[in-house]
């Protein structure tokens, strides 16, 4: 042996057991024979001190059986721990590296995701809800109320404070039921009747170049009969024309417009073919007057009810 190997330092009794316990584990054909058989301890003392002496150790006797004693116990050998609920957690905190950003990731989707459901949908559905209840049940019969009121203070006949509280009536009973189109619907009729007696406007036959100032026609229901028609427009205080709404009798259908006919007797008829004829100008133009609270034309002239859109 060399100066420098006989200068290192021994190899210490427990570092030598462990070696032995390691060969051991790697003969397990010796192993297998010497300890699960009825040979003596001895005999596989003696084959571990030649196995060490052709490595060139020598290895005590003592060492060795320290050896042999630490495998039969299972020192220094690592036992895997039995499965459960520990072993699990702990190998779920070794694999965090693996799992964890995925883990943060869908966490922070339930919280937003929760969160936004409990902080700000739900309370928005809550107060749509609220809202919904508080309109049906206090804001659309107000309104209903005062359009009501404004009719009753305004009119000055009789039946558009009838048709007004009937309107009202019919839309705080929808309203009641959680009907919110009857109720506005109802809301709609009342505002239409309360601007229908704040217009005012002269009812005047039409007189000017290219325009037509009346016209007859033959009914589809009866050929041999003629209905005679002057053309007319509604023009307010200010003088311009308004555009409302007009029965067409032909048609049964409503449409708003400018101009339109208005049927009447024969005679005003021709009075009126008389008036343009004799130097082109209409001098009897106004044929009705429609004043502020009430709901219909005063007219000047007969007339037969009855009203066309086109011609």
């Amino acid at each position: 042996m060399s100066a420098a190997a006989a200068a290192k330092p021994p190899l210490s009794d427990v570092m030598l057991a462990m070696d032995v316990v390691d060969t051991l584990r790697h003969r397990q054909d010796l192993v297998a024979r010497e300890l699960s058989g009825e040979a003596r301890e001895q005999q596989l003392i003696e084959k571990l001190r030649a196995i060490y002496h052709e490595q060139g150790l020598e290895v005590p006797d003592a060492v060795i059986r320290e050896g042999v004693a630490a495998l039969a116990e299972s020192r220094f050998v690592y036992a895997a721990p039995k499965p459960g609920l520990g072993v699990t957690l702990a190998k779920v905190y070794v694999g965090r590296k693996q799992w964890g950003p995925a883990a943060l990731a869908i966490a922070l989707i339930l919280i937003i995701g929760f969160g936004g459901y409990f902080l700000a949908y739900r309370p928005f559905q809550a107060s749509q809800v609220e809202a919904a209840r508080v309109e049906l049940a206090e804001t659309l019969p107000a309104r209903m109320d005062a359009l009501y009121q404004s009719i009753f203070d305004e009119t000055k006949v009789q039946q558009a404070a009838a048709e007004a509280e009937e309107m009202r009536n019919r839309g705080k009973a929808a309203a009641a039921e959680g009907g919110r189109a009857g109720a506005l619907g109802a809301i709609e009729s009342l505002t239409a009747l309360r601007d229908t007696l704040r217009q005012e406007y002269s009812l005047r036959v039409v007189n000017r170049q290219g325009a037509q100032s009346g016209f007859w026609t033959f009914p589809e229901i009866n050929t041999e009969a003629t209905n005679y028609y002057v053309v007319v427009e509604a023009l307010g205080p200010d003088g311009k024309a308004l555009s409302l709404p007009i029965l067409n009798e032909e048609s049964g259908q409503t449409e708003t417009v400018s101009i339109w006919g208005v049927r009447v007797p024969e005679q005003v008829y021709r009075s009126v073919e008389a008036d343009k004829r004799d130097d082109g100008i209409i001098q009897r133009n106004i044929i009705g007057i429609k004043q502020y609270g009430f709901l219909e034309v005063d007219y000047g002239v007969p007339v037969l009810g009855g009203a066309v859109t086109r011609w």
